[in-house]
């Protein structure tokens, strides 16, 4: 029985010691866990000149507007296009039967000759009046009435000559030509249709797509600014095209009132859309450049991180450790933002895995080459390898 008892009492013994001896292991493993580099991105603070611009989400608009229409009742005989085509100003669109047209002008033409011979008969007829009369053959009262007939004539025949001109131009409205340049729409009517004078449906609708506008609305707060800059000359528009890329357009639309309902200014800007990359009723992307910053200090926008406290970032110290400091952030331009106080040009900070660092942690840019992000212990390791 004493045997036993010493038996148990050794191997509890032994037992304290192997529980004992585990904790300085684990205690090195958690050290070792908490010296461990995190990886890391990290990006460059910069000093820049930045433009102050205005965003907003514009429609783009054909730069003319014309709806065809017939000026004259016909039947329309041909079209000279395909609907879509790009037409030039004074291209042949549309051709009606002429023949209508064309016998009220002889008509008209006929009466005009009618009336000139009459005229020159009563000229010569008030000449022999007017002499007869001087000499006592015939009364005065003669006279004047030939008088009167010349007179008349020749109201008669400015009348004849308005009447023929009118013919002449409504044979001319039967053929019907593009009055921009422009591309066509969708065709409304085909050969063969009556087209009535002036008709509620155009027959085809005409776009001017080169050059283009694009309308665009920005708070009405910002109009002292528009003014201000607009009078200096510095005011201009980027687009974003539809495949990513900008394109430059001229300022050329103030709205003379800000709408009460929604409490915007409306703008528009023009762009020379030569390559037909805008549409009318596209939704694009406007930038609005008021003015430019220069030598103001940037950061890139992924580094911000923004807390109960505010806004701040993860600074990267020379001994790769972080330090979370606070910053005060003014606009964003494109994929970076700008720093109004608490960073300096040529600091590093952390723009990618935030959320692992706490201040005064390890870190390793991932992004760096191999050889410069291998930690001491790992180069400890390969030198040993080295010596054995």
């Amino acid at each position: 029985m004493v045997v036993l008892s010493g038996l148990f009492l050794l191997l509890f013994v032994l037992l304290l010691a192997g529980c004992s001896t585990d904790k300085p292991g684990k205690s090195k493993a958690a050290d070792r866990q908490a010296k461990r580099a995190v990886p890391v991105l990290v990006g460059q603070v910069e000093q820049k000149t930045v433009p102050v611009e205005l965003r907003a989400i514009g429609t783009v608009e054909p730069y003319a507007t014309v709806a065809v229409k017939s000026q004259v009742t016909g039947l329309l005989q041909k079209v000279h296009f395909r609907e879509g085509d790009e037409v030039k100003k004074g291209d042949l669109l549309f051709a009606l039967d002429p023949r209508p047209t064309a016998s009220l002008l002889n008509q008209a033409q006929g009466n005009l000759a009618k009336n000139r011979a009459e005229l020159d008969n009563a000229r010569k007829e008030l000449e022999r009046y007017t002499q007869a009369a001087k000499k006592g053959y015939v009364s005065t009262e003669q006279a004047e009435q030939a008088e009167t007939k010349v007179a008349t004539l020749s109201a008669t025949i400015k009348a004849d000559e308005a009447a023929v001109e009118n013919a002449r131009l409504q044979l001319e409205y039967s053929t019907i030509q593009a009055p921009i340049d422009g591309r066509t729409g969708q065709l409304q009517v085909y050969a063969g249709n009556l087209i009535k004078a002036n008709d509620d449906t155009a027959m085809v609708t005409i776009n001017q797509v080169s050059p283009i506008k694009v309308s665009f609305a920005v708070p009405g707060r910002h109009f002292g600014e528009l003014k201000k800059y607009r009078e200096a000359g510095s005011l201009h528009v980027l687009i974003a095209e539809p495949a990513g890329s900008e394109v430059e357009g001229a300022f050329s639309f103030l709205d003379n009132s800000v709408d009460s309902t929604t409490g915007t200014l409306l703008l528009k800007a023009e762009a020379a859309n030569r390559d037909k990359t805008l549409w009318p009723g596209q939704f694009v992307e406007v930038r609005l450049i008021l003015t430019t910053r220069p030598d103001v200090t940037v950061v890139p926008s992924s580094a911000i991180q923004v807390g109960q406290a505010g806004a701040h970032v993860f600074v990267v110290r020379d001994d790769q450790t972080v330090e979370d400091r606070r910053i005060e952030v003014g606009m964003i331009v494109g994929t970076e933002t700008v720093v109004e106080k608490g960073l300096s040009p040529g600091e590093r900070v952390v723009t990618d895995g935030q959320l692992q660092l706490t201040d005064g942690a390890k870190v390793v840019d991932r992004s760096a080459p191999a050889e410069q992000t291998a930690s001491p212990e790992a180069s400890g390791r390969e030198a040993g390898k080295g010596k054995s």
